[in-house]
């Protein structure tokens, strides 16, 4: 399959009447899949309407069938068309957060969608993404568009249109450049389906400040249970790997150098992720910052595209720095856990 590329400049007027996006939107008709930019990261965009569409999605992506699909919209008034009601704390986080990184789950309309792109679930995840390129598309399609990351399931996800042509050249029908993404993380994930709203993915938009809005917030079990069926994307499997062996350390810089210095006695090529404050401690094969200690947020910005960096480095295994679990953070480790999918080691 030839994979076109569409590039968009995001910040002129009118993007849905541009040539790029109507031609893209155009296959977005004709059920093929479309990579596009967001605030957060590239999706894969598809009809959430046709199953023949989310099941190019899966298998350009290589994705787990029972691994549900986010719906993305360009508006509210396309939300009703396949949910059956919006709860007040549902209606009150949409207004906070939308457009914005926050997916939303709930109660969905039987036969409105593919039940492929829900998994079969009795709910829906779905968000408005706050990027110009995405909306202008989605509004352009008049569809909505189920999109997972546009990356190879497991890989790291992509932040440019560049990491999105490494992994599907060849495998979907085209890929929208709106340049590089700004948040760098998925969204945040959250259930109100029940009597109090459930972070089920940590993302974009904190714990903190959803409870800002909406008071109580709980984070569901199922986060550190992988044996409960997933209502969420990116709840299950191994995600955002890097080819070689990942170890996160809770220890501090001497120690995890110590750990380089032993693997490197072995003869192993090592690798160590860290910030910009510790980078010019660490003696190793490779040694990369992903943002600053100080401003999580760099961190998060950066994350996939240093995960991605290590896969262009002849590497053995790779050691990597933790960060704490509150605001921005907690998404941060989330990711990080599922990129090593192995023990933390505890020094």
């Amino acid at each position: 399959m030839q994979t076109q590329m569409w590039s968009v400049d995001k910040n002129v007027d009118n993007l849905k009447t541009y040539p790029q996006i109507i031609e893209a939107a155009q296959k977005l008709k004709q059920n093929e899949v479309v990579a596009f930019p967001t605030e957060t990261v590239y999706g894969l965009g598809g009809n959430a309407k046709s199953d023949e569409a989310v099941l190019k999605i899966f298998e350009a992506k290589g994705r787990p069938g029972d691994n549900p699909l986010i719906i993305h919209i360009a508006n509210t008034e396309q939300i009703h068309s396949f949910v059956k009601d919006i709860p007040d704390q549902a209606a009150v986080l949409m207004d906070a957060f939308w457009p914005g990184p926050l997916t939303i789950i709930l109660e969905k309309k039987e036969g409105a969608l593919s039940e492929k792109a829900t998994a079969g679930l009795s709910t829906v995840a779905v968000r408005m993404p706050d990027h110009p390129v995405a909306l202008a598309l989605i509004e352009a399609s008049g569809l909505p568009l189920a999109a997972p990351s546009a990356n190879l399931s497991g890989k790291p996800s992509p932040t440019t249109a560049g990491h999105v042509a490494d992994d599907l050249t060849g495998r979907i029908a085209g890929i929208v450049n709106g340049g590089a993404t700004g948040v760098g993380l998925e969204s945040t994930v959250v259930d109100c389906t029940g009597e109090i709203p459930a972070i089920l993915r940590p993302g974009g938009v904190t714990k903190e400040q959803l409870e800002e809005v909406v008071g109580e917030v709980a984070v569901d079990p199922a986060l550190k249970d992988s044996d409960q069926a997933p209502k969420s994307p990116g709840m299950k499997y191994r995600h955002y790997a890097p080819n070689a062996p990942f170890y996160l350390v809770d220890g501090t810089k001497e120690e995890i150098q110590q750990l380089v210095n032993e693997k490197r006695r072995d003869g192993q090529k090592v690798g160590v992720m860290t910030t910009k404050e510790n980078k010019g401690f660490y003696d190793s094969d490779t040694v990369i910052a992903c943002g600053e200690r100080a401003k999580l947020e760099t961190v998060a910005e950066a994350l996939y595209d240093t995960l991605r960096a290590f896969n262009q480095k002849d590497l053995d295994i790779i050691f990597g720095e933790i960060f704490p679990e509150h605001g921005v953070g907690q998404a941060i480790m989330n990711r990080l856990s599922k990129a090593s999918g192995l023990p933390i080691i505890k020094k």
